[in-house]
């Protein structure tokens, strides 16, 4: 059951790489579109920690069956509220930064950027409470209720797709390029080789 849980889970570091995993094509993007890729960049590696380490915590319990059910549900509830904050926190720093200066429809592209990643900071949210609500007492009640939480990370799956899509199209073009400059998203797209795209 936890392992079901697990690889439901295993692709949420993807969304973030999709913000960090680009290479420059020279030349150099408008410098106030610079500035507005430090104001994102800067708020990433941080939250990429923090949702790895999340993902890495609910892999670790999926490999150790004999966890009792009450450090499982403790450490279900701290990855799913680490996850929600990562990607609230990407998605204000986004909102912060405003529209990308300079791109055509720079301004709808940053907004659905922002909204897919609040929705997967709600769903997370929801998560979190739902397994703060498993009975840990009751072995039957609790993988039940196991169950529908791994089956509730399927659809949030899906939402990650969309928001991955989502920041790939606010990163397109010179907006990629400005965001390859930046030093902070280097460094958080450098860390975990498995999640490079």
């Amino acid at each position: 059951m936890n392992k079901k849980l697990a690889a439901a889970l295993s692709g949420g570091a993807v969304l973030i790489t999709a913000l960090t995993g680009c290479g420059s094509d020279g030349g150099g993007p408008d410098p106030k579109l610079g500035v507005w890729a430090k104001k994102v960049c800067d708020a990433v590696p941080a939250q990429y920690t923090k949702i790895k380490a999340a993902n890495a915590g609910i892999a670790k319990i999926a490999s150790d069956s004999d966890l009792p059910p009450k450090t499982a549900k403790e450490t279900y509830a701290q990855a799913f509220q680490d996850m929600s904050d990562g990607y609230k926190a990407i998605a204000t720093a986004i909102n912060g930064a405003g529209a990308p200066p300079g791109v055509d429809g720079g301004a709808k592209r940053q907004q659905d950027a922002v909204k897919n990643l609040n929705s997967l900071a709600t769903s997370y949210a929801d998560l979190k409470k739902k397994v703060d609500g498993l009975d840990t007492k009751d072995q039957g009640k609790f993988a039940k209720g196991l169950h529908e939480v791994a089956d509730q990370t399927k659809e949030i799956g899906r939402q990650s797709s969309s928001g991955t899509e989502a920041l790939k199209r606010l990163e397109q073009g010179d907006v990629k390029e400005a965001i390859a400059e930046q030093q902070s998203c280097k460094v958080s797209a450098s860390a975990p080789p498995a999640a490079k795209s």
